[in-house]
């Protein structure tokens, strides 16, 4: 029998015939949604696609589950599901979200500080408000994860005059930065940031990073910005930092419940600039996947499991 992948992606389809036409003796199955890819499990040795298109009833009816390959950095959602064996491989494509994500940050920092909400209101009204404008030029900007995206960030921000510090739970040089500290040094360093840009990962020792205590250690006219992972935010303390003024306002791409509902507050707050957990989206995307999907399927069907791309410890 050939090897039998499953892809669960709104794209399926592009990925079975891109990867059919490169390996012919494999068997691609497509599904565009977690519903549609329950009946086509049992046979399965290989996962494809978002972490949430995958319950723990898929992996656990997969019984011949060799291989997930995660079309995202976060594995989060997939490492502590119950019903993952502990010889399932594990991939990730991290490493390909740098530019767009970096673009991301950049566009609400932007728009933070020129207050691009009130312009499209003003447009909205076809109302000719003139208001001052702050630069991006001169301001210092905190990263707090020092990682692929972090880095890409650092070169723009230099290009833009900024002052780039960052924050690491292991300080290096890397290019870009002005200065790079320690986490323990999180808290005075925001003290003096003009804007706070969150990048770290989810897990035991960001989980709630963003709370009171460092909201109020930055100035009031700091901006917060998380890409990263709603769980890194203290969702509550912030809404109270942004009503009291505490800090300037927050460009928000990711929250702890997604969708976000409709009920919660930081949709009507006007300096707040929300977006749907798009930042890692590109116009490529697809492309940069399958580039690492390919290169994986390569080594898994040849056994050299250990040179498999983003091979995820569990």
């Amino acid at each position: 029998m050939p090897r039998s992948i499953l892809v669960i992606d709104p794209h399926a389809d592009f990925y079975k015939q891109k990867l059919q036409a490169h390996f012919p003796q494999l068997e691609v199955k497509t599904a565009h949604s977690t519903a549609e890819a329950s009946p086509l499990v049992p046979d399965v040795e290989v996962f494809a696609g978002m972490p949430r298109s995958y319950s723990d009833d898929l992996v656990r009816e997969a019984k011949r589950l060799k291989w997930i390959q995660v079309f995202t950095t976060g594995t989060d959602h997939i490492t502590s599901m119950p019903s993952l064996k502990p010889d399932t491989l594990v991939t990730s494509t991290r490493g390909m979200h740098g530019p767009q994500m970096a673009e991301m940050a950049l566009m609400l920092m932007l728009a933070l500080a020129r207050d691009l909400p009130r312009m499209v209101r003003n447009q909205q009204s076809a109302s000719w408000d003139r208001f001052q404008q702050r630069r991006l030029y001169g301001k210092m900007v905190l990263i707090l994860g020092v990682g692929i995206i972090g880095e890409e960030l650092a070169v723009r921000c230099k290009a833009l005059g900024m002052r780039v510090i960052g924050v690491s739970s292991a300080p290096r040089a890397v290019p870009g930065f002005d200065r790079l500290l320690p986490r323990s040094a999180l808290l005075r360093s925001a003290g003096e940031a003009d804007f706070l840009v969150v990048l770290v990962p989810a897990d035991p020792s960001t989980d709630k990073i963003v709370n009171h205590a460092l909201l109020r250690a930055m100035k009031p006219s700091a901006y917060l910005v998380n890409i990263a992972r709603g769980a890194v935010c203290d969702e509550q303390a912030l809404i109270a930092a942004l009503r009291e003024k505490r800090i300037a306002g927050a460009g928000l791409d990711v929250f702890q419940v997604e969708p976000l509902p409709a009920d919660n507050p930081l949709w009507r707050m006007q300096n707040v600039i929300i977006t749907s957990h798009q930042g890692g989206q590109c116009d490529v995307y697809n492309d940069l996947v399958l580039e690492v999907f390919r290169k994986n399927i390569e080594c898994f069907l040849e056994g050299r499991v250990s040179d498999m791309v983003n091979l995820v410890p569990h």
